[in-house]
């Protein structure tokens, strides 16, 4: 079995992690984001706790989550897997790593994120709720649909 590890991002990954923004675009990205991606990697991968998944030595999936303001809410952002590898467990691994992290942050009881309807129904059977959907929210034919995982008190 090839060898997975989760770590923290760091600039050697950018190019790899652009690649992955291009193959999910235009599916689960519209092509004017990637500019706002390319910027978030210039610049706040350290503040939102931005991590890679390996596998094989390759990047095959990213993204990020902090803490808000509030001390209670954790926020995903950017997360995304090589379109060859969707439904290979990488999008779990991830996912996981990140609610992890944010379970172990002290006071947070929830967790938010914004995603596609591509993309609701994996987050949905992790326990995430939708709260609105924005239908075009991204792009046309692109809806923003708004999720919340709540820990039980």
């Amino acid at each position: 079995m090839t060898e997975t590890c989760v770590r923290a991002y760091d600039v050697a990954g950018r190019t790899a992690c652009l690649a992955l923004f291009d193959g999910n675009t235009p599916r689960f990205f519209a092509a004017g984001e990637r500019p706002d991606f390319a910027a978030f990697l210039d610049a706040h991968p350290a503040s939102w706790a931005f991590q890679v998944v390996e596998r094989g030595g390759a990047i095959g999936a990213c993204g990020g989550h902090r803490v808000a303001a509030d001390g209670e809410t954790a926020g995903f952002c950017w997360g995304m897997v090589d379109h060859r590898q969707h439904r290979t467990g990488l999008g779990n691994i991830l996912t996981q790593a990140r609610l992890d992290a944010a379970r172990a942050a002290p006071g947070v009881r929830q967790v938010r994120l914004d995603t596609s309807q591509h993309t609701q129904g994996f987050y949905a059977r992790l326990g995430f709720g939708v709260e609105r959907v924005v239908p075009d929210g991204y792009a046309p034919g692109l809806d923003r649909v708004d999720m919340l995982l709540r820990w039980p008190a």
